[in-house]
Parts: structure tokens; sequence; C-alpha cells
């Protein structure tokens, strides 16, 4: 039986060595244990934030088989799986799920712009091809393509499309897609993680929590469970700074260089990225201070 996926899940970073070069398995693994450790829900692999597309296949498979290894079946692990071509997004999936991933996440087809008629096809021929779950991942900043509440229900429709990340800065989305989809769609935040929780989402994909996964894990577990406004709030205000690092085009570098402060390996990100410059690290590390992080 399936795993339900809920609460917060971190799109993690790959760790490379300090020149780049080299995928740091080891500290992959250590990052998945640590994460674990400290409460979080559910871990993704191979997603923008693990930058994939700056990856071998042979690395991409090296870092797959590494999370979910070390994972042990302790939370759900979703591996991303997208590329440009619905056949090799087809071969990555299917790859996941022999190697033991509990689901897949998967953003559109992010050059060719796909009609909702491509998209269906696209999410359909994957969905006839493997046996877990999809997390559609909604990222038109990204993807070049916006999969709009009125879509989503269609291709709710495929069987094993059960979850969607909305990554855009409309939270209505939230009521609007569990509205139309009901029970057949179950929503997580890419974003406005606090927000969205208020409105019915099940669970987040953050990159904050890299750095927080106890305290992002924890605000899921106060509003979804609790109930729990005041506490919510207050924590979600508490780690507001790092939700701000994280996001925008400083998502990788700036998680990066959270890593390097707190003495975890992590490495630079590969180009064209560029690490945090000198100024942005010594800003980051003041806020990090100030929560006690370092």
């Amino acid at each position: 039986m399936a795993k339900r996926f809920r609460g917060t899940y971190t799109v993690l970073i790959t760790p490379f060595d300090a020149s780049g070069e080299k995928v740091d398995l080891k500290a992959m693994a250590e990052l998945v244990d640590w994460q674990i450790a400290q409460g979080i829900h559910g871990l993704i692999p191979l997603g923008s934030t693990g930058e994939f597309l700056s990856l071998s296949d042979a690395e991409a498979e090296a870092v797959a088989e590494t999370a979910i290894t070390a994972a042990k079946g302790r939370v759900p692990v979703l591996i991303g799986t997208g590329a440009e071509d619905t056949r090799e997004c087809v071969r990555l999936s299917k790859r996941a799920e022999k190697l033991g991933a509990d689901g897949v996440m998967i953003i559109p087809p992010f050059y060719s712009t796909p009609t909702e008629d491509e998209l269906f096809a696209h999410y359909k021929r994957i969905g006839e091809a493997i046996g877990i779950p999809i997390m559609i991942y909604n990222n038109p900043a990204t993807a070049n393509v916006d999969m709009r509440p009125e879509t989503v229900r269609r291709l709710s429709a495929i069987d094993n499309v059960r979850y969607i990340k909305e990554s855009t800065l409309e939270v209505t989305r939230v009521r609007d897609i569990i509205e139309l989809c009901g029970d057949r769609m179950t929503v997580f935040a890419g974003i406005l993680g606090y927000e969205s929780f208020w409105l019915g989402a099940e669970g987040w994909v953050a990159v904050c929590s890299n750095l927080l996964p106890k305290e992002s894990a924890r605000l899921f577990e106060l509003v979804a469970d609790a109930k729990d406004k005041d506490a919510a709030l207050a924590l979600y205000k508490r780690i507001l700074p790092i939700v701000r690092w994280v996001g925008g085009h400083r998502y990788v570098a700036a998680t990066k260089a959270g890593f390097g402060l707190m003495g975890r390996p992590g490495g630079s990100p590969r180009p064209p990225r560029l690490p945090l410059p000198p100024a942005e690290i010594a800003a980051l590390e003041k806020d990090m201070k100030a929560l006690g992080m370092i």
C-alpha cells in the first residue's frame, strides 16, 4: 500500500566536493540522516534545489540511490524526474521506482511550452509506465507553463497523479484545486507554506528546511495538527528571514552558503550559478546567528 504523503518535505541540495566537480555521496547520506533525525516528514532529491539539470545521468542515479538507501523507509522519498522529452521522463521515473522511491515529482517540459492536451498526454504516459504516485510540479516562473486549477482538475483524472507542488504566489489556488479536485489531488505548497496550510494544503515542499528541518516540520504540525494559530505565526515570523534568504534566484547559493556557515558539507553551486557574494554571506551569517543556528 502506497504511503500517504503529508507534511514538510525538503527539496534537498546536492552536496558537491570543494571543487564542485564531484558529488559528495557521503555528505548526501549524512544529510538524509540529519534531516530525518530533525523530524522532517519527507525528502525530495533531484529537484531544482538539487541542481538536477547540472548533474550527469550517472550522478543523478547515484544521488537518488544514496538518498533512498540512507532513508531506509523512515520517511517517504520522492525523486525529481522531470525532463523535456516524455520518453526520458518515463525512463527516469521507472528507474526511480526500481531504486525504491515512494513517488516522483515531475515538472512539466520546460522549453516546449506544452498545451493542455500535450500536458495530459505527457503525464498520462508516465502514469501508465509506473506504479508509484506522481507529484506534478507547477512553477510557471521556471517551466514556462502554468498548470492552472482547471488544468489540474483534468490531470487528476490520471490514476496516480495524486499530488501537486503549487509554486505560484497565488495562495487561493490551494482553495481552488481542492474545490475542483476533491480527494483526487493533495496540495503541497512550493513557496507559501504557512499561508497554504490554512487553506487546506497538506504539505510543503520547502527549500528552507534544508537549513531548518525541525522548525519547518513543526510549522506544519502547529497548523495542520494542533490548529495553534498563535504558536504557528510566531514560529513563521521567527524563521521568515531564512525563508526569504533561500527564495528567488538565491535558493541554491544561499542554502549552500548556509550549510558552509553551519559547518555542514555542501560545496558551491555548479555554474552558471555563482556562490553567494561575501557581503551577502556576512548578512546571512548575522541572521543565522540571531536564530541560534550557528
